[in-house]
């Protein structure tokens, strides 16, 4: 399908849809900490019927007026593909809570967000057998270096997270290293992070979906054409997520949290519920920002990734968090974050040079 000349008018714009995306990313968990009395798999749950339902079937209600048709015509294949990379998804994320157990908060965020970072962008490419393509324009070359800047970005952030836990006193060490196992965290490292950028690949895996959006009529625009395939996308993760919160509701016997009436049971779903809402924003800024990016849009992964990486960073110092490290340490976490940023710029200046080979 030929680009229209609006989705590559703007990278920049593209950009920073994909930054604000990330800064979601990193700051849905925050509404969590207002639950009170609450067993986790009742207010995740919450947070799954919001954040991967309803919010994205109101978007598309929204802004997608054929989305039913579009989902309905699409092949078969492409629908289940994509329902299943959000499966995919869900089993990763879920998966996400051991690896931090065995590896610990800074080794398990460079290689857990190292690994779902370079397979979400590089991975979708080949895929769609255009990767060897970006070796052939200096606008794809700039791009994937942009990607390894990301990635090395991540790597140093979670290399200063890693420094600042042997900083830790010695009996808050022994809490967050009881059960480091490394060959234990690194088999995780690696299911988590395949199995979690596989949100990439259905996001990225619904071009007749994209094409059929901008085409039945009543037709959608070209900035919402993705999000008919967000909807199936976030479904299959929605499967998972909500089986797996129910079976801890049956097992632990936390059902009840849901009507009992000793706990702030309006406030715990009005802020489980605008978690999900703010965590769902990512997906939908890195939809609504490829169209702008045109053919440099598979490194939108990669920014929004980096981003929610950065913001995450940037939160941590502005709580304290980073309070009382060593200079290692912050040199570690000032690098990372300075080439988290910079990999931002990159994917802009990619979008600019694909846009001008285009044209």
């Amino acid at each position: 399908m030929n680009e229209p000349a609006s989705t590559v008018a703007n990278p920049a714009l593209g950009v920073i849809i994909f930054v604000l995306g990330g800064f979601a990313g990193a700051i849905f968990y925050l509404p969590f900490k207002k639950v009170k009395n609450w067993a986790w798999e009742s207010y995740w749950m919450i947070y799954a019927i919001t954040g991967l339902v309803v919010v994205p079937l109101l978007l598309a209600m929204a802004t997608s007026p054929n989305f039913i048709k579009v989902i309905n015509s699409a092949p078969s294949k492409e629908t289940t593909y994509c329902f299943m990379c959000g499966a995919m998804w869900g089993i990763g994320g879920l998966t996400w809570g051991l690896m931090i157990r065995y590896l610990g908060v800074g080794l398990g965020l460079a290689i857990g967000c190292g690994l779902c970072s370079a397979a979400g962008t590089i991975i979708p490419t080949m895929i769609k057998g255009q990767f060897l393509q970006l070796f052939q324009s200096s606008a794809g070359i700039v791009s994937l270096i942009g990607v390894v800047v990301s990635i090395v970005g991540i790597v140093l952030v979670g290399t200063a997270g890693m420094s600042k836990e042997k900083e830790l006193p010695e009996e808050e060490k022994k809490k967050a290293v009881a059960e480091f196992n490394f060959k234990k965290g690194i088999i995780v490292a690696i299911f988590s992070g395949l199995m979690s950028s596989a949100m990439s690949f259905g996001l990225q895996g619904g071009a007749n979906m994209e094409k059929l959006a901008l085409t039945i009529e009543p037709q959608t625009s070209n900035t919402w054409r993705g999000i008919p395939v967000l909807v199936v996308v976030l479904a299959g993760g929605f499967v998972v997520n909500a089986l797996w919160c129910l079976f801890l509701n049956l097992k632990n016997k936390t059902i009840g949290d849901y009507i009992k009436t000793e706990s702030p049971k309006i406030s715990n779903l009005f802020f489980a519920a605008i978690a999900g809402a703010i965590w769902c924003s990512q997906f939908i800024c890195f939809k609504t920002g490829e169209p702008a990016m045109g053919k440099m849009a598979y490194v939108g992964w990669a920014v929004l990734m980096a981003s929610s990486i950065m913001f995450s960073a940037l939160l941590g110092i502005l709580l304290g968090e980073w309070r009382g490290t060593s200079n290692r340490t912050r040199i570690f976490l000032a690098f990372g974050l300075i080439l988290l940023l910079i990999s931002s710029i990159i994917a802009a200046i990619s979008g600019y040079m694909g846009q001008q080979t285009v044209g």
